[in-house]
């Protein structure tokens, strides 16, 4: 039997290659972003509870009502914006299902999408398996900032939307409010959908605000924004996000939400609407307490040959290896995971054309006794 394929040039991805070669060789990883701590127990405890007290079965297609209206306060909270949590928010099984809804529902056949170079790998098989076709921009390297210059020279009549992702996997890099702003006024009197990723939205460092789309009334009236419970409280494994957008984009949403996944684990919902209520503070207080993971990483770097670029937010720090070897960054990861000890992600991955700057990309979301065992092994290299 013959099945023509629809992403041909699709194979394992990246994070799924560097975590298994680190177990096969024993390597402290690096490379896939999670956190090797828990979640709050308080969080654990509220699932407990709703399990116990028979909150098992289907929960509500758009999510349950009070995760929606405790969402619905931390944005306005956040971003004076109002979102209606009857129509416009919508509980979704992680954040990577929330980005192909949104594409599911707008994208047709011959269709144009923008996304920005190094890309998050997700985005262009969504868009390729509903018929669109991605358009590159390119963040310029080394502050992987946007040329709005240039996106402006890629938009044409079939340009149905542009997905961004601030703060940034995996440079790291945080969009400043100029950058919404151009973006603000490039799609002013058109058609075009933006897709905002903003799942590190509490992990921006050094006093930096992070500028979501919500606070932009240009973007808010043409934007589906995505965020993460997994980034958030530190649960990646529970596959829990959400999406928020106006009620007639999130209408479309929903039509194709509902045919993807339907329903989110309901006991797992009520849990965090509890949490949100309970302890408000601990997603803001997120910023402090990766920074000092990232300060403490980067402090383990020194004595290396790994050259550390800025990081303004994000779990991931990008460095160059350039005065180490002039491998490129693929060979490197896997060189640096068998003898060293030391899985990472090669940064070219994230480029269409495997641009290679000789850069590795290292997650610092782990326990201190991690960090500081990978930092003596780096520091060999």
């Amino acid at each position: 039997m013959k099945l023509p394929s629809k992403l041909p040039d699709v194979g394992t991805t990246i994070f799924t290659v560097m975590s298994r070669m680190a177990v096969e060789h024993g390597a402290i990883n690096l490379s896939q972003g999670f956190p090797d701590f828990s979640s709050p127990p308080r969080l654990l405890d509220r699932v407990t509870h709703h399990m116990a007290a028979g909150h098992n079965q289907y929960a509500p297609m758009p999510g349950v009502l009070p995760l929606r209206e405790a969402i619905a306060e931390k944005i306005e909270s956040l971003y004076a914006a109002r979102y209606d949590a009857e129509d416009e928010i919508t509980v979704t099984a992680g954040a990577t299902q929330a980005i192909f809804t949104a594409i599911t529902a707008c994208v047709r056949p011959g269709d144009e999408v923008i996304v920005f170079a190094p890309v998050y790998d997700s985005y262009v098989p969504s868009i390729v398996l509903n018929g669109g076709k991605a358009i590159y921009a390119t963040l310029r390297f080394p502050d992987f900032r946007p040329d709005w210059d240039e996106v402006r020279a890629l938009i044409t009549p079939r340009t149905r939307m542009i997905i961004i992702n601030t703060p940034h996997n995996p440079s790291g890099a945080v969009w400043a409010d100029t950058d919404l702003a151009a973006l603000e006024a490039l799609v002013r009197d058109t058609d075009i959908i933006v897709v905002a990723d903003e799942v590190y939205e509490h992990v921006v460092f050094d006093g930096v605000r992070h500028q979501s789309v919500a606070r932009y009334p240009g973007l808010r009236e043409r934007s589906f924004v995505v965020s993460s419970f997994g980034k958030t409280y530190h649960i990646t494994g529970w596959k829990v996000a959400y999406c928020y957008a106006p009620k007639a984009l999130m209408a479309e949403f929903r039509k194709a939400h509902q045919f993807v996944v339907f329903v989110v684990n309901h006991p797992v919902q009520l849990a965090l609407a509890d949490f949100m209520r309970e302890q408000p503070r601990f997603a803001p207080g997120l910023a402090e307490f990766y920074q000092a993971k990232r300060d403490f990483f980067r402090s383990q770097l020194e004595g290396s040959r790994f050259q550390p670029l800025p990081c303004g937010g994000t779990y991931f720090q990008l460095a160059r290896y350039a005065d180490i070897s002039d491998e490129p960054d693929t060979l490197f990861a896997q060189r640096l995971t068998r003898e060293h000890g030391v899985a990472v992600i090669p940064v070219s991955v994230f480029y269409p054309r495997g641009d290679d700057h000789r850069i590795v990309r290292f997650c610092f979301a782990k326990s201190e006794e991690m960090l500081a065992a990978a930092g003596e092994l780096l520091r060999k290299v």
